[in-house]
């Protein structure tokens, strides 16, 4: 596969890879779970218990284990033929999905903090309205 075209596969599968971190580790869909596997994290008697279930909480370490996946479902590989171009591959779409997420969370907290600065806005506009 040309450079090009790796680069292509590269940007585009990490996003279906950012979508499901983030989703699992949240959005709304998947709060029990994840409630359960927080409380899972801190409580279990056993360190690798607590690991396990730590990593449905967490977007960085979940993307690690979405990466995995996609790659065996289309056997991409990045610079490299053999298995330095899968541990390429995993490192790599593990970081731009990262930067989407990274994104993506930005944008919510704008549109957020937006939406915040408007209710405030209309609130002051109400009460100079009943003042005068």
């Amino acid at each position: 596969m040309a450079l090009y075209t790796q680069i292509i596969w590269l940007f585009v599968l990490a996003i279906p890879i950012s979508c499901v971190a983030w989703t699992v580790t949240h959005e709304e869909i998947f709060a029990e779970p994840r409630e359960y596997c927080k409380k899972q994290s801190q409580k279990a008697k056993r360190l690798l218990q607590r690991k396990f279930f730590y990593i449905f909480t967490c977007e960085y370490c979940f993307s690690f284990y979405v990466s995995i996946l996609f790659i065996i479902i289309t056997d991409f590989q990045l610079l490299f033929t053999d298995w330095r171009g899968y541990v390429i591959a995993v490192f790599s779409l593990v970081w731009v999905a990262n930067i989407y997420m990274s994104l993506f969370f930005n944008i919510r907290i704008g549109i957020k903090k937006e939406g915040l600065e408007a209710k405030v806005k209309e609130k002051e506009l109400d009460e100079i309205k009943k003042t005068s």
